[in-house]
């Protein structure tokens, strides 16, 4: 028997999350509420409910949170109340006393609680944390982002760290299988508004990989780029289009002076992989659906959601304060 789906907000992220939960097996969507309407459509044979609380009096078995940031903590601790699985749309709460209280919620209800970390769901990115997993890297040394383009007209309650370098932060822990241990970030607020619009954070993860992100919304130019460096080589990962290149070091004559002292890299193959290039929402999903099965579990827990916005408040902190943090 399908699982009962409800989806509160249908916005800008709340429309796509609409069609793919009409088109993922084992789900049935019957229920949407949004008390602002349906500004895109999309509800089909569904009347729109006012609020969380008629969409809960659905009987409902999970639930796509995707309402602006500071109305999740709300709708999450209702439905946890309610016994209902959630993904909750990234980052995962407006504060981290906010963010605790729900992965305390889910984790007391023995619910799954999910956030939308979307990017791990990248095709790209997926087949680049299988390739660093079977070794193909070797020992990884850095992880580099960038995440810049022109700044979207629909975020409106929380600065680009919270919006796009929270994307950034889970990745790179995610792909390096290794939390952030120590940053040191920087802010700008060129456009005018409350909110930072440019940040940089540089750091440490527990495991030693050196972390570069560079994120802003005053970038003429779109870019999605994930520059892993190891012991091998280099991926390349570019989420906008889902591709992934490899960068190979050259390979040295293995006469005994070059194994016994290390003089740098040259170039080598360089090679673009093809593979299966699903759409990240949809796997996400099917990710969801099977964590709430009990068939296997890959989303984005609430514990790391949670884990995810503190390091972006410490990144925060760190350039209010222009001094590293320790996390």
């Amino acid at each position: 028997m399908a699982l009962r789906a409800g989806l509160l907000g249908v916005g800008m992220m709340g429309r796509h999350h609409a069609r793919v939960l009409r088109e993922v097996d084992g789900i049935d969507l019957v229920a949407i509420a949004d008390p602002g309407g349906d500004p895109h459509g999309v509800a089909g044979d569904l009347s729109i409910l006012p609020d969380i609380d008629a969409l809960i009096g659905e009987g409902i078995d999970l639930a796509v949170v995707a309402v602006p940031t500071r109305f999740h903590e709300d709708a999450a601790l209702k439905l946890a109340a309610a016994g209902v699985h959630t993904l909750v749309e990234k980052p995962i709460a407006h504060s981290l006393e906010a963010g605790q209280r729900m992965v305390d919620a889910f984790a007391d209800a023995g619910l799954v609680g999910a956030v939308g970390h979307i990017e791990r769901f990248n095709p790209a990115l997926q087949e680049l944390r299988r390739r660093i997993e079977a070794g193909e890297l070797g020992a990884v040394y850095q992880v580099a982002t960038r995440r810049q383009g022109p700044f979207p007209a629909r975020i409106a309650d929380v600065g680009v760290a919270k919006d796009l370098a929270s994307h950034d932060v889970d990745l790179t822990a995610w792909v390096v299988q290794s939390d952030y241990e120590r940053l040191f970030a920087q802010t700008a607020f060129k456009s005018g508004r409350e909110h930072e619009d440019m940040i940089t954070i540089t750091g440490r993860t527990t495991s030693g990989v050196i972390v570069n992100n560079i994120v802003n919304w005053l970038s003429p130019m779109k870019e999605r780029v994930t520059v892993v460096t190891g012991e091998k080589g280099a991926f390349v990962a570019d989420t906008s289009t889902g591709d992934l290149t490899f960068y190979a070091n050259g390979t040295i004559p293995l006469e005994w002076e070059s194994v016994s002292s290390f003089r740098g890299v040259s170039e080598g193959d360089v090679t673009r992989y093809a593979f299966a290039k699903r759409e990240p929402l949809r796997v996400e999903h099917e990710a969801f659906r099977d964590a709430v099965l009990g068939v296997r579990n890959d989303v984005v827990t609430m514990a790391q959601g949670q884990r995810t916005l503190a390091v972006v408040e410490a990144a925060l902190q760190s350039a209010r304060e222009g001094a590293a943090v320790t996390l």
